[in-house]
């Protein structure tokens, strides 16, 4: 084959080069679509502001009771009456549950017979051995402990006291305020000291438990502010603050943090939430995350001069739900940043402004829109 035999060869491949450089071009391009010709993109500005920004970590967590009391009877017999049900509401000394008595008042009475027994017995040793019952301080020591022991009355004494407490726990009672969980004992059902009959939940003493990665530690301290919002509650929203960081990171670098939580009427014992942390971080340039574009694998906002959209090389730093903070060579505060409908904007684009938030008595609440 003669050199003039690889002309076609070439001319396809050049064809097939011009085709692919076209095809990318094209690509790029798309990126940035043009809108209808003697239309205007519109957009929203606000004012490019220097505020005190909160940076923001997430995570999840549980949520649980500082304070939960565990209720139980102190001696097995039959459950009379029971008077709360899960959910209730009772306050510290509220009667719970009641037992069936009459065997209890019986072994009352069977012990104090045995004391008064015991106590005649007592008696006749100390006159068996000389002493007048009206001069009881005579009697040594030591002689009134042996009687004591050979009449049996510590132990008649120690029983009385023992069913008089049992009688007095078949009354059960509040010992805190709270709400009642895990009740599930029946009445003419066996009580048992080993098992629990309910739990009492302090809901005005919450706390959620969360982990942060290892090297987010540096950006929160005992005291920051913390939203919890619940997975099961959408729309509900608490605050509080972070009550204690362990200093311990665990295999998998994560470290513990315990948050208080305000209380909240539908909140209740083991929800799942969202926590969010904000820590103020002082002074910085802040924007909305939408004014924030990407142009050619660069961050870029636009500002509005002119009736025209410039655009504006920056870095983006700290950022929590609505903004971020930024840095860049060319900006100043009260550039007019357009935070909406510049996705497809270039260099000089005309615009239309449908919205702003530039006046001086909208900057405050321009202000806490972005921090929060």
């Amino acid at each position: 084959m003669n050199r003039f035999d690889w002309i076609p060869f070439i001319l396809v491949a050049l064809l097939h080069l011009s085709s692919c450089n076209q095809e990318k071009k094209e690509s790029t391009e798309a990126s940035i679509k043009e809108l209808p010709s003697g239309k205007q993109a519109e957009v929203t500005v606000a004012p490019l502001l220097y505020a005190d920004f909160e940076h923001e970590l997430v995570s999840n967590g549980k949520i649980s009771a500082r304070t939960v009391a565990e209720v139980r009877f102190q001696t097995s017999e039959v459950i009379a009456k029971v008077f709360v049900k899960n959910g209730d509401r009772v306050a510290q000394g509220d009667l719970l549950a009641v037992l069936d008595t009459f065997r209890l008042q019986n072994r009352l009475s069977q012990a104090k017979d045995a004391l008064e027994r015991s106590k005649l017995e007592f008696q006749d040793v100390l006159i068996g051995q000389g002493f007048k019952l009206d001069q009881m301080d005579a009697v040594p020591e030591e002689v009134m402990r042996l009687a004591q022991v050979k009449s049996g009355f510590n132990t008649a004494q120690t029983n009385r006291e023992m069913a008089t407490y049992e009688l007095q726990r078949a009354t059960l009672a509040a010992p805190i305020d709270g709400v009642i969980a895990n009740l599930f004992a029946k009445p003419h059902t066996l009580s048992s000291s080993s098992e629990v009959f309910c739990h009492i939940v302090d809901m005005r003493s919450l706390e959620i438990s969360f982990t942060v990665l290892e090297n987010e530690l540096g950006l929160i301290q005992n005291g920051d502010r913390v939203t919890i919002s619940p997975f099961a509650l959408p729309g509900v929203t608490v605050e509080g603050k972070v009550l204690e960081i362990n200093p311990w990171v665990d295999k998998n670098g994560m470290v513990q943090v315990r948050a208080s939580v305000a209380y909240h009427p539908r909140l209740v014992e083991g929800m799942n939430a969202r926590v969010s942390i904000f820590r103020a971080t002082g002074k910085q340039w802040v924007v909305p995350k939408g004014a924030v574009v990407l142009r050619s694998g660069k961050q870029v906002v636009f500002t509005l001069a002119d009736g025209k959209a410039l655009w504006h090389y920056v870095q983006t730093g700290l950022e929590n739900s609505a903004s971020c903070t930024i840095t860049g060579e060319t900006l100043k505060e009260g550039d007019m940043v357009i935070t909406s409908g510049n996705i497809n904007l270039a260099h000089e684009s005309p615009v239309t402004v449908v919205g702003t938030a530039d006046g001086p008595e909208q900057k405050e609440e321009q202000e806490q829109q972005y921090l929060h």
